[in-house]
């Protein structure tokens, strides 16, 4: 496959920023270029306004973005951060892909990927790759297993 340059959003909490360098190596071996444009500890964010930092610094960097990839984790579900930048990215009409971090067995999802997103998949490169270039609304459980749309998981992560 020919490589594909995507400007990627990783909404994530910053207890993942070591995580994210695994996202773009795996996105890098199957064939995607992902400028990556989020907020991490390599590019801190040093604001404290919340206002500020949510339409000032995160705003501009979603609308450069054709995808917003959402990077789950068992407390993803808690960040507000998340969940606003993902509710952004809808009103802005970008495609939404949630992928279970690399490990991950389930947990619950940020409420506003329940609502809005358009692909959920496990860490797979081929599945996170057709997740991304695709208008498909792929759905599946972290191991990779089809997955209802809105089924919500309730066991402990």
């Amino acid at each position: 496959m020919a490589n594909e340059t995507r400007n990627v959003f990783i909404s994530h909490i910053h207890e993942d920023d070591s995580k994210l360098g695994e996202l773009k190596r795996l996105l890098s071996q199957s064939g995607i270029d992902a400028k990556d444009y989020s907020i991490n500890s390599d590019k801190p964010n040093r604001a404290k306004s919340e206002d500020y930092i949510k339409n000032q610094i995160l705003a501009p960097k979603i609308r450069q973005c054709s995808v917003l990839v959402v990077y789950i984790s068992k407390d993803t579900k808690d960040s507000e951060y998340v969940n606003w930048e993902i509710e952004y990215a809808d009103k802005l009409d970008k495609r939404i892909v949630g992928v279970w971090g690399n490990g991950e067995k389930g947990c619950d999802l940020p409420e506003a990927l329940e609502e809005y997103r358009d692909a959920l998949v496990g860490w797979h490169g081929s599945s996170i790759v057709d997740a991304i270039l695709s208008d498909d609304h792929i759905q599946e459980n972290p191991d990779g297993t089809p997955r209802p749309r809105r089924s919500i998981l309730r066991h402990p992560c």
